[in-house]
């Protein structure tokens, strides 16, 4: 008798702590991510944010060693790209909405057709994705010359910095060297 009650009471602590187990990951699928948050509060409805998350796995997705910092701002071997949220033409970062994006002195900025913003503050040849026409302001110590390279890696065209310039056609850049 004590050995059948001592194996029920086992069997319904066991079911009990299967069902809180699997009632877990429900409860926490069902709570939006911190990132969705975000989106959520800069006014992006739940269709925009799910269509922001999946162009940031895309991009994450094709450029290993990419981590997100925020919603639409992510971390790269360059420094950082801000993807423009749906419903948006310029990107802004999404954790900080009320605060516009600047190029930072020392940096290389890139706005693509797309709006996206690259933010070059690393030294270095990096593949380059952007699209369409866009514009670029090389923000770097005066004299820094960054350098933009066709598929094939030849010289497309290059700028010495202070300087910017708008209506660049990002589509023959492949790679990128800011300094």
């Amino acid at each position: 008798m004590f050995v059948r009650k001592l194996f029920a009471g086992v069997a319904a602590a066991a079911a009990l702590l299967g069902g809180m187990s699997l009632a877990g990951p429900a409860s926490a699928a069902a709570q939006p991510s911190a990132y969705a948050q975000q989106a959520r509060a800069a006014g992006l409805t739940v269709a925009q944010t799910g269509r922001l998350r999946d162009e940031v796995d895309v991009y994450v997705a094709a450029h290993p060693g990419t981590r997100q910092l925020s919603a639409n701002k992510l971390a790269t071997d360059f420094g950082t790209v801000t993807v423009t949220a749906p419903g948006q033409t310029q990107a802004r970062d999404l954790a900080a909405p009320g605060v516009a994006l600047a190029c930072g002195s020392g940096h290389l900025c890139i706005t693509d057709g797309r709006g996206y913003l690259y933010d070059y503050y690393r030294c270095g040849t990096y593949g380059f994705g952007g699209y369409g026409t866009g514009s670029f302001n090389n923000n770097q110590t005066w004299g820094t010359t960054a350098w933009f390279y066709n598929a094939d890696q030849t010289v497309r065209f290059y700028h010495t910095a202070k300087g910017s310039s708008s209506n660049v056609d990002w589509n023959p850049v492949t790679y990128i060297r800011p300094c």
